[in-house]
């Protein structure tokens, strides 16, 4: 669906029509609108077609287009297509082309950082309950996510967290204080950075709404990700992706520094 609504952006810019992009291709409007809408794939080799059409001079961002196209359908997510709700492979796929990653969390840990136990309590409180194949799946796919990290070159990745949330004892005292120790310990990859939101900040946070800001192989691919009482809802215009890139600046008036931050997490573990 992305790559779709690049190409339409692409197009639009041009001034042409999806009628002349089709015939371009040899086909008519409709096989450009089902291409667009993400209904349809298209190859590398039509995007570089369609882009060289539309007088494209952004090549950084063709290349990337045409990555997109013929990665298409290989991850490991798709292993649970069918099995998960799409919103869930999208994260997955997001998180593993991202080159930069923000996370602001106000009520759990990010759920790239969550470990089993946690994960498990998180996803088992869900109403109406989950079939137990499906939550063991939720809960497997995302401890994988975190294999991001363990790549020769992993990205970079800002976790903001309320302080709330790291005293909510989900699952009990022995399961909080795992995810708060585990929590250090990611604070300590190389790429990571963890910060705190205290309670004692006077200043409301910009927003209270968990967000994901995924910086994309260019900044045109740059996505957010939201979390709704529906689901996930995925931003990408560009109006949209520079509010949320000023909503998270705003949370650096209001975050500890990274020891500081460490100091909190220890202080509520030792509390457990």
């Amino acid at each position: 669906m992305r790559l779709g609504t690049e190409l339409r952006k692409l197009r639009e810019s041009s001034g042409l029509p999806a009628r002349a992009a089709g015939e371009h291709l040899g086909g008519n409007q409709a096989q450009i609108s089902h291409i667009e809408s993400g209904r349809w794939g298209v190859s590398a080799e039509r995007v570089r077609r369609l882009a060289a059409f539309y007088s494209a001079t952004d090549m950084k961002l063709v290349d990337a287009l045409c990555a997109m196209a013929e990665d298409r359908g290989k991850g490991w997510w798709e292993g649970y297509r069918g099995v998960l709700p799409a919103a869930f492979l999208n994260i997955a796929e997001l998180e593993y082309y991202a080159r930069h990653l923000r996370a602001f969390q106000a009520m759990t840990v990010p759920g790239i950082f969550q470990t089993e136990d946690y994960a498990r309590t998180i996803f088992g409180g869900r109403i109406p309950a989950l079939p137990d194949d499906e939550l063991q799946a939720r809960v497997e796919h995302r401890l994988r996510r975190r294999a991001i990290f363990e790549r020769p070159a992993p990205p970079q990745f800002e976790a903001i967290i309320h302080e709330a949330a790291l005293h909510v004892l989900y699952g009990g005292r022995k399961v909080a204080l795992g995810q708060l120790r585990h929590l250090l310990e990611v604070s300590e990859w190389p790429t990571v950075v963890v910060r705190v939101i205290p309670f004692s900040s006077e200043e409301f946070a910009g927003s209270a709404q968990t967000m994901l800001y995924l910086g994309g192989v260019v900044p045109q691919l740059d996505t957010v990700q939201l979390d709704s009482a529906y689901g996930s809802v995925f931003l990408d215009a560009d109006a949209q992706l520079a509010h949320y890139r000023a909503v998270y600046d705003s949370l650096d008036r209001v975050t500890l520094g990274v020891n500081e931050s460490r100091e909190v997490i220890n202080r509520i573990a030792k509390e457990l």
